[in-house]
């Protein structure tokens, strides 16, 4: 999908098997600068990030995740993805986003955002509800989130290993 964004030209796709090798760039990049991920420094071999892309892909054939890619010209600047839980929780579907480093701030965190739950929307059937984890000491994501509908409804106390020290985690959900 071509989209504008704020004036800046961008192209919003689905996850493809060719893409194992720009992920894995990707997150071992950011996992470096110890951005608000999960990943701390980590990283990832090829063949780990090859069984995780194959794992997601089949979810999504499966109408159970959605992954978008966001990319400006041919850089790779961004994700965003939804995957639902399994059994009885199969309704619910966790969100996750990561943005370059040189490209936050910019709206492309939102945009993309709405898209992926657009996405799905249309491709999860069974969605009912969305929840997303965000570290306690990144108030512009979780100002973002609130924006976009999400609400908190829990905090674990030094849930997140952030930088050498630990920060809480805050849990959100929005129903959809």
């Amino acid at each position: 999908m071509k989209e504008k964004c704020n004036g800046v030209d961008i192209v919003i796709r689905h996850v493809q098997r060719d893409d194992v090798e720009r992920l894995l760039h990707f997150m071992n990049v950011l996992s470096i600068e110890q951005t608000y991920i999960l990943f701390q420094g980590e990283q990832m071999s090829l063949e780990e990030e090859s069984r995780y892309v194959e794992g997601f892909i089949n979810k999504a054939e499966n109408h159970m995740a959605v992954k978008l890619l966001v990319f400006h010209g041919e850089e790779f600047i961004g994700l965003a993805d939804i995957i639902t839980k399994e059994r009885a929780e199969n309704h619910v579907g966790t969100f996750g986003i990561i943005i370059a480093k040189e490209w936050r701030g910019k709206g492309i965190g939102h945009f993309l955002m709405e898209k992926a739950i657009e996405e799905a929307k249309k491709n999860i059937v069974e969605l009912h509800i969305i929840t997303l984890g965000v570290f306690s000491n990144n108030p512009v994501a979780k100002k973002m989130y609130e924006k976009m509908g999400f609400k908190e409804f829990g905090l674990l106390p030094g849930g997140i290993k952030y930088k050498g020290g630990l920060v809480d985690h805050i849990y959100m959900y929005k129903k959809i």
